[in-house]
């Protein structure tokens, strides 16, 4: 099964061809981190508008990289949410355009479906069942992970997400969009001790995350007394360390809790060298396996897209592209754990 993915949830335009058989043919991206850079943050209308200039390029530059035509597509996939419902209709419209077109089904996704299972896009990919830290921008959530379509939510942030903590603690730094990465950059001059910050739920006997708290205890250091540049460090460093801890605490957990010995890390933060090395460092000793997707699809991407939609084909119901023939939607807002497979 040939399955074209369309992703455009949020400010990156992710196309990708995908086939069951022979895996990942050739995926483009394209960022607009410098266009939203002099805002400070994604602009929802212009992203938009973007993810409309960029689709039906990426889609034929993907599909001459791959030696295909779209006459040769069995199915199309795109985000259908969570993420900004502008951006999303413009993905949902190609789609379902492409696919009336071409006569071939057409199916929308949840996006931290797409972040979950991109790990099964590297070799060695993880067998089910396995425990999933989703931990991006927006989502910051613990699922037990049985097969493609069941999920069991462990845990789940009560505020911030650790992506979004990251954001906002850059931003009291003074650092410019996007603000993660640049503060695990900064942290990696600063030194360790200098600052103490607390690590919020630790020790609240579940599975749950709360970083609000954490971003506000470094607007106190902030505002107490205006930090130099290696003071700036410093607490760049002491925040990281912090979530990081929480993030390996609690993943370590989930796994003592359910009994499984597999941990998969998906979703932007995913790609935080600190946490890498501190789940590495705690896996050899505890003996268990962790997987990550590959750098470049750490960050959204229409590869993650591409294989889940080609996943969620195969397991489809006789009747499921009838009901789909009438109409699309989006859903900016969309709980995971409600996914069923198809």
């Amino acid at each position: 099964m040939l399955v074209l993915g369309i992703e455009t949830s949020c400010d990156e335009t992710g196309i990708a061809l995908y086939d069951s058989e022979r895996g990942l043919l050739a995926h483009a991206l394209h960022s607009q981190v410098e266009m939203h850079a002099a805002y400070g943050g994604v602009v929802p209308e212009l992203a938009s508008r973007d993810h409309i200039r960029r689709v039906l390029p990426l889609t034929r530059r993907v599909l001459d990289r791959a030696g295909r035509r779209l006459q040769d597509l069995d199915g199309i996939a795109y985000t259908e949410g969570p993420g900004l419902a502008g951006a999303l209709l413009v993905g949902a419209a190609i789609a379902h355009g492409l696919g009336h077109a071409l006569a071939v089904p057409v199916i929308g996704l949840h996006h931290l479906e797409g972040h979950l299972l991109s790990p099964l896009l590297s070799t060695p990919a993880p067998g089910y069942p396995f425990v999933a830290l989703l931990v991006s921008g927006g989502h910051t959530q613990l699922m037990r992970v049985a097969g493609v379509g069941q999920y069991q939510l462990l845990g789940e942030t009560l505020d911030d997400a650790a992506g979004e903590a990251f954001d906002k603690t850059a931003k009291l730094l003074g650092l410019g969009y996007p603000g993660g990465p640049a503060l695990a950059r900064l942290a990696e001059q600063g030194r360790p001790g200098r600052f103490t910050l607390p690590r919020p739920m630790l020790a609240s006997g579940d599975l749950n995350f709360s970083f609000s708290g954490l971003k506000t205890a470094v607007a106190t250091l902030v505002r107490r007394s205006p930090p130099d540049a290696q003071a700036r460090a410093d607490i760049a460093a002491e925040f990281q360390s912090a979530i990081v801890e929480v993030l390996a605490a609690k993943s370590l957990a989930a796994l003592e809790l359910t009994g499984l010995a597999r941990l998969v890390v998906a979703g932007g933060v995913g790609a935080n060298r600190l946490l890498r090395d501190t789940l590495a460092a705690r896996a050899r000793r505890l003996r268990i396996d962790v997987f990550y997707p590959e750098f470049e699809f750490c960050t959204d991407n229409g590869a993650m897209i591409a294989l889940a939609g080609a996943l969620r084909l195969q397991h489809r119901r006789p009747g499921d592209e009838e009901r789909r023939s009438g109409g699309f939607s989006v859903r900016p807002r969309w709980d995971l754990e409600m996914l069923t497979v198809v």
